[in-house]
């Protein structure tokens, strides 16, 4: 028979181990060892089993937690840890030392749909998840005053299984919030707060709010499986990216607007500073921004148009998407459906929020545009991705060159002390508590190569150890008998070079490209002399039919005894799983179509454990491949033929394997160490270790975004939004005023053409009754190719030397064909770039 209800009871404990409890539920122990072995100390096998203290504390036996508390080695060492999280907790660290005084934000709130902590809190489903737990905990680490928001999903992501035929089958284990390290957030009568948000037809949607302490950061979890609900809204938080547009947008509308709320009301309650700067993690809860305008025209009665400058000037969006397929578009009848009545943003017209979500589809509502539209501030997370986000995106600031599109770019990173061994920390003099804090990262001072080897293989035979468990588990939930498994005892070898392949499932990341010719990729794995083993793992999405037939299609391969002990896939892909396969694999295989990774943080995570990443240029290793750090598949760039295109760049990454990745870690000297390998692997460590970190990462934020955006803020806000008003004002202004001004004659002279001489560019200019200090008249100066487009150009104001007459003073920059232009530009101080409002007139 079936439990109508699931509950969770808490472990009482002794009262000399009360303090247990503050270790347990602070996630800072997945990041922190000696937190972990004072809790494998109480019962190890135990604990290796569980790996979550929370649960470790409903699975000790009452005798043991007696025992326990008579035991004054370990309450010594339990008011240590105890004492050390406090330390940890209040100390200043980074943001306070250099950020104390000069007006940074006090409070940051940061949204996103997902977020990957741990295992323990099984709230997120790949890259974009991880990437959101590891800004918190590096967040943590720097002392930045940052809150994280989201949904909690009752049955969180789906756990992967495999049919007898390789097919994915997928299961949705309800959890329990009682039973993951997660407390209601309560008001003064001690009774769960609950967030409102109105829906169609009169009813209202409420969600509870659980906070998890991730270090020194508080993470609000809204969930709507409560009493007060009917059941179809219950079921609202139940699956993470589940359901269809109805069940999506009411997800993200209780991210967004239900976000917005809990953090105002958690604030009220701790005295947390309430954030002054809002990061939107993707485009999922971007209807926050609509939420701080209702908030706004409340308490301070501005417009629409004023109110969006003081929106827009606290507001970061970050864009994890390089194709349009990628974004979350709803259909706008669905949008007027929840918008429409007024009761979910009271003082805002429906129109205004659709217009925000405009696209060239009138039928459509595009998240992205609508973040992009709120937010002052933008970027992509490599590079490269800020380069494909402006061009995707330039069309919302027409007549400006791509690089002029305010889209920026912060690389993504990852939390060293979550992801490297605590082996490799050890063996490099590293502290576990330092890291991230100041900048410090473990040193290779005094190192030989032959301990890294040493350990290197260390962590390859563990990760065998776990290989060999998983292929069995997977085999006997297919329905094999142990009797027939006997097999799987030769199942990859500590000695043999291992390449690791494991992400999500869709179809850009190509699962399948190695298996382009499968006899040649036969030949490598079983070549005699420099075999290779490859370890594969990754969900694809319930919907995604295609990703599953990939996924299908490597198990089928991987099934045939000629190859099963050299190659496996591993079903249920989790941060459990990707420890070991970060720590273990020699090499990290990644071959997307480029540029279709934005990011992809799995290599880095790889490389900070002494880990190659063989990979597409694509994502951050388009950015920090150098040469010398590991191995850059040639991409077939130019060729439209998808098949033609997967198979040169299979052939190449092929003839990397074969002819120079194996014969290089295979290259022994006489003590059995490869030395060539070794080089490339400290090399690794050096060169990439700072670059890879979230804590970079963060500080990156800190420094251009979050700053900039709390100046800015504040300054709209003065004096009762005064700033939002005037910038307000001189929108309208230039709504006016700008068809009508107008560039007319323009000249270039100069007395010879020789690169850095000086040359004179003027023009007589209509400003349409603007003021000079509403705009920027600039001269252009660049090369040009055979359309007349400039580029390298260089941009000077120009300063009115009389009544409608600019001109400018210049030195060539350039050798071979040059042009010039000119153009105006609006300017307020309240503007973040010049193309922020989306307007240019050119000569």
């Amino acid at each position: 028979m079936r439990a109508i209800r699931r509950f969770t009871v808490r472990a009482s404990l002794p009262e000399p181990l009360a303090g247990l409890r503050a270790l347990a539920t602070n996630l800072r122990w997945t990041w922190h060892p000696p937190t972990r072995d004072l809790f494998a100390s109480m019962d190890d096998e135990l604990f290796r089993r569980v790996r979550d203290p929370l649960r470790m504390l409903l699975a000790v036996p009452s005798a043991r937690l007696e025992e326990l508390a008579a035991d004054e080695d370990f309450l010594a060492r339990a008011r240590a840890a105890t004492e050390d999280l406090e330390r940890y907790l209040t100390e200043e660290r980074w943001y306070q030392e250099q950020h104390g005084a000069d007006g940074a934000p006090r409070g940051i709130a940061y949204f996103c749909m997902e977020f990957g902590v741990h295992e323990a809190l099984p709230n997120y489903s790949g890259g974009l998840g991880v990437l959101a737990g590891d800004h918190l905990k590096a967040a943590s680490d720097l002392g930045v005053p940052m809150i994280g928001v989201g949904p909690l999903y009752r049955a969180g992501y789906f756990r992967q299984g495999l049919s007898l035929d390789g097919w994915q089958l997928e299961h949705y284990p309800v959890i329990d919030p009682n039973a993951l390290p997660l407390e209601l957030l309560t008001g003064e009568d001690d009774k769960p707060v609950l967030v409102q948000v109105a829906m169609p037809g009169g009813r209202t949607l409420h969600a509870q709010v659980w906070q998890a302490r991730v270090g020194r950061v508080p993470l609000l979890l809204l969930d709507t499986d409560v009493d007060e609900n009917d059941e179809d809204l219950r079921r609202v938080t139940d699956r993470l990216y589940g359901g269809d547009a109805d069940h999506r947008i009411r997800q993200e509308i209780l991210a967004g607007i239900g976000g917005m709320r809990a953090v105002r009301r958690y604030c009220e309650l701790t005295g947390h500073p309430q954030p002054e700067v809002f990061h939107t993690n993707e485009g999922h809860a971007g209807f926050l921004g609509l939420e701080r305008a209702r908030e706004i025209i409340d308490e301070h009665g501005l417009g629409f148009d004023e109110v969006l400058s003081a929106v827009r000037a606290g507001t970061v969006f970050t864009t994890h998407t390089p194709v349009p397929a990628g974004i979350d578009r709803f259909p706008v009848d669905l949008v007027q459906h929840y918008f429409g009545d007024g009761r979910l943003l009271p003082g805002i017209e429906t129109q205004r929020v659709l217009a925000l979500g405009a696209e060239d589809n009138p039928g459509m509502f595009n998240m992205a545009h609508m973040g992009l539209r709120l937010a002052q501030r933008a970027n992509g997370v490599s590079q490269l991705h800020g380069r494909v986000s402006r061009r995707m995106f330039a069309r919302l600031w027409s007549g400006f060159d791509e690089d002029e599109v305010p889209i920026t770019s912060v690389t993504n990173g990852v939390h060293g002390p979550t992801w490297v061994a605590r082996e490799l920390t050890a063996l490099l003099g590293g502290k576990h508590k330092e890291w991230g804090h100041k900048g410090q990262l473990p040193s290779q001072q005094g190192v030989s190569d032959e301990e890294l080897w040493a350990l290197r293989r260390d962590l390859r035979q563990k990760l065998v150890v776990e290989v060999r468990r998983r292929v069995r588990d997977a085999w006997l939930q297919r329905g094999a008998s142990a009797l027939e498994l006997g097999w799987i005892n030769t199942v990859f070898d500590p000695d043999v070079l291992t390449v690791g392949f494991a992400r999500r499932v869709p179809t850009y990341k190509r699962l399948t490209l190695m298996l382009r010719d499968p006899e040649r990729l036969k030949a490598l794995l079983l070549d005699e002399d420099r075999p290779i083993q490859i370890v594969v793992a990754g969900k694809s999405h319930p919907a995604d039919e295609g990703g599953k037939q990939l996924i299908q299609q490597i198990v089928r391969f991987v099934d045939d005894p000629d190859v099963r002990r050299r190659m496996v896939f591993l079903p249920d892909y989790d941060m459990s799983m990707a420890r070991y396969l970060y720590r273990g694999c020699d090499v990290w295989l990644n071959n997307p179509t480029r540029p279709l990774e934005a990011c992809g943080t799995s290599g880095m995570k790889s490389a900070l454990n002494g880990g190659l990443n063989l990979s597409i240029r694509d994502g951050w290793w388009d950015e920090c491949y150098d040469g010398s750090n590991g191995w850059a598949i040639p991409t077939a760039d130019g060729i439209r033929d998808p098949l033609r295109r997967d198979e040169l760049e299979s052939a190449a990454l092929y003839d990397l394997l074969g002819q120079q990745v194996a014969p290089l870690f295979y290259d022994r000297d006489g003590n059995g160490v490869p030395q060539g390998w070794m080089s490339m692997v400290w090399h690794t460590l050096d060169t990439l270790g700072p670059r890879v970190q979230a804590s970079r990462m963060v500080r990156e934020y800190v420094e251009t975004c979050y700053c900039p955006a709390a100046s800015t803020v504040a300054a709209a806000a003065k004096d009762s939004y005064e700033g939002a008003r005037s910038l307000s004002e001189y929108r309208k202004r230039i709504d006016v005023l700008w068809p009508q001004v107008k560039i007319f004659d323009t000249d270039l002279t100069a007395e010879s053409l020789v690169v850095g001489s000086e040359v004179r560019v003027q023009a007589r200019i209509d400003l349409a009754g603007l003021d000079l200090s509403e705009v920027d008249v600039q001269a252009v100066v660049g090369s040009v190719g055979d359309s007349d487009e400039l580029h390298n150009a260089v941009t000077v104001s120009m300063q009115q030397e009389q009544i409608g007459l600019f001109a400018a003073t210049l030195r060539l920059p350039h050798a071979g064909s040059l042009g010039y232009t000119v153009r105006v530009l609006p300017k307020h101080s309240l503007l973040a770039t010049p193309a922020e409002l989306g307007k240019v007139v050119h000569a």
